[in-house]
């Protein structure tokens, strides 16, 4: 492969499918704007960052992805590490676009309390956006391969971490949803990584063998060949190769040595109809004497990730084993690239994301339940990862309706997990299940081929003894969904409960609780507690789900903002007499010509940002950042300034926040980073957090402009074991 590609290799490989030069011109204009936005970022390897954007999009093209899905693949780290904003990606490309480029862009700006809840965000930001638009994760797997290609850039820890990551959720993802050429690749690049020995082992075994096994799968495929030609079939016959992970896998899981693992001798035969699959099947069952319990049908019976082909193990001269594949061509595309074989694009044709997604249910049987899932949006992140790795990456027993729909259930399962499968109100009204025409208790566990039907009861409802039964984690929120709403139905007492709590807490404080409450000091903290009213807030003191501490905290520091409007102009009009020249920070306000104007130290306005005036008393207007949290409750006081376009950029000092992994040289690493860029450094600290594996980094700068500040953060962002860069607020 190689290292760089241009983006005519990329046209080449779309010229192929797509003829339409406005979707030339989108995939274009697409390359030009990340060209732009990306210059000055570097990958790990040295390369420039837009490398990585190239290759991610010539895969896409490789899988006939729409132009969109490509454009999209271009501009996927745009907003990350760009600073482009979502609205401005849709005004120039589309709504469709930014929406997918959003949706792969990592959580920024929160606070976590470690790492991997962080990574459980981000997963589910992107499976939830991928419920709504399967483009999606076409777009993340494939940035994922790439990213997985060049690992060897980046330090062990990070290896692993990646490797890992990939492997618990990427590989299962791309499998569920058949794409096997892209999850076979994920993991045999994790396994690699993650166990280096055993990956070169098992490679060294597979190539010594490899003179041996080449003979005897060209002498079988000779054999069947003839065969085959003798009774008039069309067909293609290959020999393939098992790949590494999937050795190890067999070894780990069987307790096998590498020489017993039947299926190392492969070989696939691909024709023309479903009847043809049969009719080889049967002559080679004619010729060679088949292992009995080794022939599944998957054609009649297809996985839950659309596979179908028949499989039979034989034995062939002087004993040797062969596994033997049979399908048609359409199956062996479906095969390798699964869903994304049913999305090629084909010009003409519009991708409508709801279209597609209700083709996508009722060829996926499970992504009919992923959706249904993806439906509890105020769920825990890593909840709800938990959810789809246990319902969903590792379902592995499938049972049915009275009507024959699948529901694919991890092992152990029990009616009770069937039933809430099949819709949330049907797990709560069950009473009785019947299997395969038998009364059975609601926690016998089910397996494969089981037919269930549920009893229900209108007046029922789930136990916290079923928390115990159920083995799905969507069974078990459901049901813990049910128990607290319940408890919600006793919300007036507890309400009460936290009022008395409340009064307490003031007694012992000194304080008069009715003074506080008539005084609508209250009311003024709802907002940082994220309640809507004072009954909220009580009945979160009463279910500790907050803590009285924290609200008299608050209490003891808020100010209720000023509501006289006579006040402001009052203010107003002492700072517009104290006029002095704007000096050099290149803002004016808006309709006056001179005033006192300053940057605020809480915020550090840079020149780019988007920015408004505060009136102060007696100092003129401080600029604040937008966003700024000391100013977003503020309505009476702030006016409108704006930077001046013919302003020669000068100098901003901000400080960043960087939270990162604790490591030999980090400090070093950031600081070579940020002089790299050309940014001058005026402070930096670093502390190691209370976990003593995080540290924080506080860093002082001095940039141009917000886009020089952008492409320093970018960059920090991409140094080993940093988890994210932050502005911070003083």
């Amino acid at each position: 492969m190689p290292m760089n590609i241009s983006l005519q290799v990329i046209l080449d490989e779309v010229n192929k499918y797509i003829k339409n030069e406005d979707s030339i011109k989108l995939i274009t204009d697409a390359y030009e704007f990340a060209k732009e936005k990306h210059s000055g970022q570097y990958r790990k390897s040295g390369e420039p960052y837009l490398v990585h954007l190239m290759h991610v999009a010539h895969i896409l093209a490789q899988l006939s992805m729409s132009p969109i899905t490509i454009s999209a693949g271009l501009l996927h780290d745009v907003i990350e590490d760009c600073g482009v904003s979502e609205k401005e990606l849709q005004e120039k490309f589309g709504e469709d676009i930014a929406m997918i480029v959003a949706a792969v862009t990592k959580i920024g700006n929160l606070e976590f309390t470690d790492e991997k809840e962080y990574l459980a965000a981000n997963h589910r930001k992107i499976f939830i956006a991928m419920a709504n638009d399967i483009r999606v994760i076409f777009v993340k797997l494939v940035d994922r391969l790439h990213n997985m290609r060049t690992l060897q850039f980046h330090k062990p820890e990070k290896q692993m971490r990646i490797a890992q990551e990939t492997l618990e959720v990427y590989a299962p993802i791309a499998h569920r949803l058949g794409i096997a050429q892209i999850k076979n690749e994920l993991e045999d690049l994790s396994f690699q990584y993650l166990h280096r020995d055993k990956y070169y082992e098992i490679a060294r075994l597979v190539e010594m063998r490899k003179v041996e096994r080449d003979a005897q799968i060209t002498h079988m495929i000779t054999n069947i060949s003839q065969m085959l030609l003798e009774n008039n079939i069309k067909f293609n016959i290959f020999g393939r190769s098992k790949h590494l992970y999937s050795i190890y896998k067999k070894m780990e899981t069987r307790h096998r040595r590498f020489d017993e693992i039947l299926d190392l001798l492969a070989i696939r035969i691909v024709t023309e109809s479903e009847l043809n699959c049969y009719e080889v099947l049967g002559y080679i069952h004619a010729e060679y004497r088949p292992i009995p319990g080794r022939l599944k049908d998957y054609i009649a019976m297809p996985k839950s990730n659309m596979y179908q082909s028949l499989h039979t193990t034989i034995v062939g001269d002087e004993g040797t084993i062969f596994e033997i594949q049979i399908r048609t061509y359409e199956m062996d595309e479906i095969a390798e690239r699964g869903v994304a074989a049913h999305w090629r694009y084909k010009e003409g044709s519009v991708a409508k994301p709801i279209k597609g997604r209700k083709e996508i249910e009722d060829r996926l049987a499970w992504f009919k339940d992923f959706n249904m899932m993806t439906d509890d949006m105020d769920e825990d992140a890593g909840d709800f990862m938990d959810l789809l790795r246990k319902d969903i990456f590792e379902a592995n027993i499938y049972v049915m309706t009275p009507k024959g729909r699948v529901i694919d259930l991890p092992n152990s399962a029990t009616p009770i997990d069937f039933a809430y499968r099949i819709h949330t109100e049907v797990g709560h009204q069950t009473v009785g299940a019947i299997v395969n025409g038998t009364l059975v208790p609601i926690n016998t566990p089910l397996k494969t081929g089981d037919v269930v039907s549920i009893t229900t009861n209108k007046n029922s409802g789930p136990s916290e003894d079923w928390l115990k039964v159920v083995k799905t984690s969507h069974a078990r929120n459901k049901i813990r969904q049910y128990i607290l709403r319940k408890q919600h139905e006793e919300k007036d007492s507890l309400i009460q409960k936290g009022e008395q709590m409340f009064r307490e807490e003031a007694k012992r404080r000194n304080i008069d609780d009715k003074e506080i409450k008539h005084s609508k000091r209250l009311e003024s903290i709802l907002s940082q507690f994220s309640v809507n009213s004072v009954n909220d807030l009580m009945f979160a003191i009463a279910t500790k789900a907050l803590s009285l501490q924290s609200v008299f905290e608050k209490l003891s520091i808020h100010k209720i903002p000023l509501d006289d409007a006579e006040r402001f102009e009052k203010l107003l009009k002492q700072s517009t007499t104290q006029r002095k020249p704007q000096g050099d920070s290149g803002v004016r306000v808006k309709g006056i010509d001179s005033m006192m104007v300053s940057m605020s130290k809480c915020c550090s306005p840079v020149y780019g940002d988007d920015i408004i005036g505060y009136v102060t008393k007696g100092q003129g207007v401080k600029v604040h950042r937008k966003d700024c949290p000391n100013i977003v409750n503020e309505t009476k006081r702030l006016i409108d300034v704006y930077w001046e376009t013919e302003f020669q950029h000068g100098d901003y000092e901000t400080v960043l926040s960087i939270f990162s992994t604790d490591r030999n040289f980090l400090l070093t690493d950031l600081v070579t980073t940020a002089s790299q860029l050309k940014v001058k450094l005026t402070a930096v600290n670093s502390e190691l957090d209370e976990d003593k594996v995080h540290v924080t980094t506080t860093m002082r700068v001095v940039v141009n402009d917000s886009q020089h500040l952008r492409n320093l953060v970018a960059n920090l962002r991409k140094v080993d074991s940093v988890v994210r860069v932050e502005r911070k607020i003083l």
